[in-house]
């Protein structure tokens, strides 16, 4: 994701603390967050879901595109340098190949998932189990309708966004 961090001439820069918590689950704020130094961590509930310290990696593109809050805390777990885009949508539409980038990331991200999913139905179909339910969460995610999507243009942009 280091290639990101080509894109981010207009973001604000922000130091946080370790401990900082700067976004919310359940939270929506429309930004997006581009890590520069430091190490994050990505909590849900109360379970501690990524250690991440990777240059570019990206936080809240998924509240962004889905326009729903968002679904993990993330906090400082070290003192961090952090891009920050209030408006992650216009700055989305100006940067295409920022957006081509973080649709590989959630590619890949639903690619290990689904391979994941797939390796336990098989090992556990006939177990009986609950586990067993793994077919069922995989032929959901399969056939999700699809969302109104009216992703605008220069000319008349997305009047959602």
């Amino acid at each position: 994701m280091r290639a990101i961090l080509e894109h981010c001439t207009g973001g604000n820069r922000r130091s946080l603390p370790a401990g900082t918590e700067f976004i919310e689950e359940g939270g929506k704020t429309g930004h997006l967050f581009v890590l520069l130094e430091g190490k994050v961590e990505v909590v849900k509930g109360d379970s501690l879901v990524a250690v991440i310290d990777e240059p570019g990696a990206v936080f809240g593109e998924m509240s962004v595109l889905l326009d729903k809050p968002h679904s993990a805390k993330v906090r400082a777990a070290s003192d961090c340098v952090l891009y920050e885009f209030d408006d992650a949508a216009s700055f989305l539409r100006e940067q295409p190949a920022v957006a081509l980038l973080i649709a590989q990331l959630l590619a890949q991200r639903l690619h290990v998932a689904t391979t994941y999913l797939a390796d336990l139905m098989h090992q556990y179909s006939d177990h009986g189990t609950h586990l067993a339910m793994v077919s069922e969460v995989l032929q959901s995610m399969i056939n999700l309708p699809p969302m109104q999507v009216a992703p605008g243009s220069d000319r008349q942009s997305d009047p959602r966004m």
